[in-house]
This record gives C-alpha cells, sequence and structure tokens, in this order.
C-alpha cells in the first residue's frame, strides 16, 4: 500500500518535474556549456574555460547596465512597495466606497501585458504627439523631456510600478485577511484606534509578504527588459543595447552573435540576484531576531 502510494505521488509530481528539467535545468546547462567557448574566425570553436566570465567582470558596458538598474531598484521598489501597502490597508479598513471596483481598478493594469503597457506609456511620453505634452501646451508649460536622458529612468519606473503595484497589493491583502481576529480584538481592548492598529498590528504581521514582495521586486528589476527594449525605439539615443543587462545579453546573443559570452553575462546576472536576494532575506531576518 505504501509504495502504490509512493508511486501515484511521483506521477502527480511527474509533469512539474518533466515541465521543469526540460525547460530549466537542461537550458541552463546549455548555457552553462556555452559559456565556456568561444567563436573564432580562426580555428572556429575553442574552449577558453572562465575565460569570458573575466571579459565580462571587466566590461565598462555590463557594469554600467548592473549600476543602473541597481539604482532604479533603490527609486522604484520602495515607491511601488508603499503604494501597495497604502491600497492593501486601505482595502482592509473597510472605510472605502466600491472597495470591489478600487481593488478591481488598481489590479488591472498587472493584467495588461508589460509589452502592451510600454507601447502604451511610450505614447503618453512622445515629445510631439503625446497626451503629456498636449496637456503641458494647453496650460501654457514647457513639455517634460520624458524621453530624454535625465527622465527615462524615472519614465520606466513609472510604467514598472504602473504594472507592479496591483500585483503586490494583492499579495498585501491577502495577507491582510489572514491577520487572526483575535489581534484586532486585543488592541481594541487596549484602545488602540485605525491608525494604531495599521501600525502596531497589521503592518508587523505583514513582514513575511513584505519580504518576499521585496524578492519578487529584486527579482524583476535586475531582470529589467521589455520596458527598456520598447522604448528604445523611441529614444535610441537614450537606451543603447547596454541600458539594462538583459538587454545587452540579447544584443550579444541575437545582434552580434556572441552567444558564448551573452551566456556568462546571463550567468553573472543571475549569480547577483541571487547575492542580493539572499542579502536582503539576510538582512529581514536579522531585523525581526531579537
Amino acid at each position: 500500500m505504501n509504495r502504490r502510494r509512493a508511486r501515484t505521488g511521483y506521477l502527480f509530481v511527474a509533469p512539474f518535474l518533466i515541465v521543469f528539467v526540460a525547460m530549466l535545468v537542461v537550458p541552463l546547462a546549455y548555457a552553462g556549456y556555452l559559456s565556456l567557448f568561444r567563436e573564432q574566425l580562426v580555428g572556429g570553436t575553442t574552449f577558453v574555460g572562465l575565460e569570458n566570465y573575466g571579459r565580462a567582470l571587466t566590461d565598462e558596458r555590463l557594469l554600467g547596465g548592473v549600476l543602473r538598474v541597481a539604482e532604479f531598484f533603490l527609486i522604484q521598489v520602495p515607491i511601488m512597495l508603499l503604494l501597495g501597502l497604502f491600497f492593501a490597508l486601505a482595502l482592509d479598513s473597510g472605510v472605502l466606497w466600491l472597495s470591489r471596483f478600487i481593488r478591481l481598478g488598481v489590479f488591472v493594469p498587472y493584467a495588461v501585458p508589460s509589452v502592451v503597457a510600454a507601447l502604451m506609456w511610450g505614447y503618453l511620453y512622445g515629445p510631439e504627439f503625446g497626451l503629456i505634452a498636449q496637456l503641458a501646451e494647453g496650460l501654457g508649460l514647457p513639455a517634460p523631456n520624458l524621453l530624454g536622458e535625465d527622465l527615462m529612468l524615472g519614465s520606466l519606473a513609472n510604467i514598472v510600478t504602473w504594472e507592479f503595484t496591483g500585483y503586490n497589493m494583492i499579495i498585501l491583502y491577502a495577507a491582510l485577511r489572514a491577520i487572526p481576529s483575535e489581534l484586532y480584538e486585543a488592541a481594541a481592548v487596549d484602545g488602540a484606534g485605525t491608525w494604531r492598529t495599521a501600525w502596531s498590528v497589521k503592518i508587523p504581521a505583514l513582514r513575511p509578504a513584505l519580504l518576499l514582495a521585496l524578492i519578487f521586486s529584486v527579482i524583476g528589476s535586475f531582470q529589467l527588459f521589455n520596458e527598456p527594449q520598447l522604448i528604445q525605439r523611441l529614444a535610441p539615443n537614450v537606451i543603447d543595447s547596454a541600458y539594462t543587462p538583459n538587454l545587452y545579453a540579447y544584443s550579444l546573443a541575437f545582434t552580434s552573435q556572441d552567444v558564448n559570452y551573452a551566456a556568462a553575462v546571463s550567468f553573472l546576472l543571475g549569480l547577483v540576484i541571487v547575492v542580493v536576494s539572499y542579502t536582503v532575506q539576510l538582512a529581514a531576518n536579522r531585523r525581526r531576531t531579537p
């Protein structure tokens, strides 16, 4: 009977394992294999070991892209998480009218594909025919150059914030609904009002959910690709092929046909994501430890 149950369990898990190995493990292994070689005009494919990784660590274009997405992360993620937290607390308070419609309205942008979102915001940012420029002209104000070098990172951050605030709101709102009602009753007995309850009960209980959202944001920030890749067509002088590490790896593989170096760049980017995510988790755990 135990063996039959074990076989049944393996049968249920098998579809996931097959997809996981075929779509993640095998491509990663193949990319790791490619990163150890180099294509040469003379001699063809040559084994170079870790030479591609050494080249990536001294590549100024790659390092500049990593610093750029790190700056993007430090600016965009706190704003997005604070907005998600605000909407989650507002919905959980029960004082909002039409709360279901508000929740749906905040979440709907996440259902919009990132390609469509980037195209839509690219039109709004347009310096000549964009809605923002037209509104500024109607008010007699100079139109902001939202696709210029100074404001480009903020423009991309606005697109990502618009897309993912609702996603983080749902995570935090679900965590709020799981808080035991006994905590609210104890706070009410102690005379805590709405704001005090939110600060002393709800937000501390949301720390695991906030940590999860933060780790997801770390991964998403360092994998930034769709938005700059599409906006690049509107501002080619501002967004180059190495604006973000993912865009750089894509350009190396499909434009320069340097798939070996692109594989090394991708592996290093994955390592950076792992290190940053682990550091964030470790710092959060230490802060929680008395």
